[in-house]
């Protein structure tokens, strides 16, 4: 059976949505299926697509961390005609071929604010002459809403829409139930994928991350506090100033920023752009020091390196505190609050996480293979 799959992704600020859409993707290739990944901005030039046939939606993004308001990346807020464009160009591509597989990442447990064409969406699917499967992808923890109301929207969605949730967490780790007050309603959809990532990357060269205090941001678009201080913090550190320390920037920073960062850096540190090796760097270093971004913290689980975690929490953000506290439940991370965060702030936090006892955390992996196989059953349950 010649099996296609339409998967949909929008990512805002950081990049881990439109990863962990690519990598369901290629275990679906790997499984003989045709994936058509439809991104709606621009994927990160680390991210491997091989395999995919990739689409670009007319690219949109969040100007900064209140998502109220969404831009092109040359900066001009969107209006109707605009959402009526992308809206006509995603229902094109999605008609362009008979899908079996409709999978939207998030939604609609998030990017409510693309209802207008994702609504539109899920309609031309079940209006289909074949209607596809349609699921959707979500990661480990949901950020919360004030309103409750929207969180009862998300599972009268689910119910209405979707025949199947996607959770890619351990659910000895972490539950849909921990961030979402209606899960009972949607539990018969669930399954638990384990964490999506850890495939194959590149090794990093020569002795590159050896012994090394390795700082990340991800795509880096929010990441300006935790930068600033890593780049004075080094001489501060009683256990961590004898060796190199490495900011990689993320490419969502500006070639001028990025030139003023390596331009401050002191003795001893290193700036340079994020790398596909980084899994790799981490193995090798000493401390990781970084956000507490989806993929990010799997990449410091799965290398077992002793870390600081200054989680992203502007404006109503509670996700990436809410991932970081749990580790650090675990004895694996020591958590420093972004807010006022300090280089002197930041050396202690170095200090107190190279002092923890070295201990393991076995995650549930394998989340884009089990994804695959997950929603392959499910079809071949519809076909029979």
């Amino acid at each position: 059976m010649n099996t296609s799959a339409f998967i949909h992704v929008q990512h805002l600020l950081g990049t881990g949505h439109a990863v962990r859409a690519a990598a369901i993707g290629k275990a679906l290739v790997a499984r003989g299926v045709s994936v058509t990944l439809a991104t709606g901005n621009l994927l990160p030039p680390t991210l491997d697509t091989t395999g995919l046939e990739i689409l670009q939606l007319p690219p949109v993004k969040s100007p900064d961390a209140v998502f109220n308001r969404l831009v092109t990346p040359d900066g001009d807020p969107i209006d109707v005609a605009w959402k009526e464009m992308r809206t006509a160009a995603t229902l094109k591509a999605f008609a362009a071929k008979p899908y079996d597989l409709l999978l939207t990442e998030t939604y609609p447990f998030g990017r409510r604010q693309f209802e207008f064409e994702l609504s539109a969406l899920l309609e031309a699917a079940r209006q289909s002459d074949r209607p596809p499967l349609i699921a959707t992808s979500i990661r480990d923890i949901l950020v919360r809403k004030q309103e409750l109301w929207k969180e009862e929207w998300m599972a009268d969605q689910a119910l209405a829409h979707y025949g199947r949730i996607l959770i890619h967490s351990d659910p000895d780790f972490v539950q849909l139930a921990d961030s979402f007050p209606f899960a009972d309603r949607v539990e018969h959809l669930v399954h638990y994928t384990g964490f999506v990532g850890g495939g194959p990357r590149p090794k990093p060269p020569a002795s590159d991350g050896k012994d090394e205090v390795i700082i990340s941001c991800g795509g880096g678009a929010v990441a300006e506090g935790l930068l600033m201080a890593a780049l004075e913090a080094r001489p501060l550190s009683r256990r961590a100033k004898d060796t190199t320390w490495r900011l990689l920037v993320g490419h969502d920073i500006s070639h001028g920023v990025f030139e003023a960062y390596q331009n401050r850096a002191s003795e001893g540190v290193i700036v340079e752009r994020a790398r596909r090796d980084f899994p790799g760097l981490l193995e090798r270093a000493r401390l990781s020091v970084s956000q507490a971004g989806y993929n990010t913290v799997l990449d410091v689980l799965i290398a077992g390196t002793p870390a600081v975690f200054v989680p992203f929490a502007q404006a109503k953000e509670t996700e990436q505190t809410q991932r970081a506290e749990a580790l650090a439940k675990h004895g694996r991370a020591i958590v420093a609050p972004e807010h006022n965060l300090t280089p002197e702030r930041l050396a202690t936090a170095v200090d107190e996480a190279l002092a923890l006892p070295q201990t393991h955390t076995e995650v549930l992996l394998g989340g884009a293979d089990k994804s695959a196989d997950i929603l392959l059953e499910d079809l071949r349950a519809r076909a029979a």
